[in-house]
């Protein structure tokens, strides 16, 4: 009986890639490039090598598993219920991988590679971005892909591909290892405005009748305040005029004078050393707000994690809260 060989292109290994054969990661690793960049063409660019490679390689892997990955067109490609599988697991096994190859050259090694980060909008945009910079000044191989979104709980780190987040607010997820960084003090502010010439308020039981912005995902129809001297907790129901999810639009809409709000402290202190804010009964004060960096448990972790953790978990306790 004739067997067939399938010749490989120039540079390619002369070896037949017979259906089982070949190199299972190198096979896992296109197929996972081919469905984050959308396309074989695509996922090719990314790789430095040829579409007609690509798509050998994706087929080579579908014979070695006996299954369908990706109905493809003209114009479409769409994962197979088994392709969607198996996505999830390569990207869980390359992880794996890598990390267990950081792990045999040495806690010694330098980073190289992408390290893909969550972290809250305000936190992500100003503060974080020095310890950031460290990272990657110090780590010259590396690449970092920012994410911001003010809701960092991820779902699912694998299959989003996020190495790490940033939370602010406790950690609910016990499968997540948490690094406490720091904790932000959260003080209520307003315009000079809303008191509309009432003396300032220095009892929590004062701010129950003034106008109120809502931080939504802090608080929303109610607030409790600690006093910092006595301990006592008073608690104060609110109506407020706005509500909203960013910790930014919160401060703007206060220094428009549209109510009193709760905020951290570092993102406030410039109004209030300008006079667009006043600081409102200043020794009562709602909780602060952990903020940790998170990632899954794994028996081996990358180079670029751990430096990165290592960076963050010195810079933050400054950075966050000065």
């Amino acid at each position: 009986m004739k067997t067939s060989v399938i010749t490989p292109p120039a540079g390619e290994s002369s070896s037949p890639l017979l259906p089982g054969a070949g190199d299972r990661i190198e096979l896992m690793q296109t197929f996972v490039r081919i469905v984050d960049a959308g396309s074989l063409s695509a996922a090719a660019a990314l790789l430095g090598t040829t579409q007609p490679t690509v798509s050998r390689r994706l087929q080579t892997l579908e014979r070695s598993l006996g299954l369908r990955l990706l109905n493809r067109s003209t114009h479409t490609m769409r994962l197979t219920l088994d392709g969607e599988r198996c996505y999830e697991r390569a990207r869980e096994l390359l992880a794996s991988w890598a990390a267990f190859e950081s792990e045999l050259r040495g806690v010694d090694e330098e980073p190289e590679g992408v390290l893909r980060v969550v972290a809250p909008h305000a936190f992500g945009q100003e503060r974080l971005i020095k310890p950031l910079a460290d990272y990657l000044k110090r780590y010259p191989r590396m690449t970092v892909e920012w994410l911001l979104h003010d809701d960092s709980a991820i779902q699912d780190f694998i299959a989003a591909g996020i190495d790490c987040a940033i939370q602010v607010g406790e950690v609910a997820d016990s499968a997540l290892v948490a690094i406490k960084l720091a904790e932000v003090p959260r003080i209520v502010v307003a315009a000079p405005s809303v008191l509309a010439g009432v003396a300032l308020p220095e009892l929590a039981t004062e701010l129950a009748g003034l106008p109120w912005l809502a931080l939504r995902t802090y608080y929303r129809s109610e607030v409790l305040l600690r006093n910092v001297l006595t301990g006592k907790v008073q608690r104060i129901a609110i109506s407020p005029r706005m509500s909203t999810d960013s910790l930014y639009a919160l401060r703007s809409a206060a220094v428009q004078g549209l109510g009193v709000a709760i905020g951290s402290a570092w993102v406030l202190a410039d109004d209030l050393a300008a006079g667009r804010l006043v600081h409102l009964a200043p020794q009562w004060q709602a909780a602060p707000l952990p903020v940790n960096l998170v990632y899954p448990y794994a028996r081996f972790y990358p180079a670029r994690l751990r430096c990165f953790v290592d960076i963050m978990r010195t810079a933050a306790p400054a950075v966050v809260t000065g």
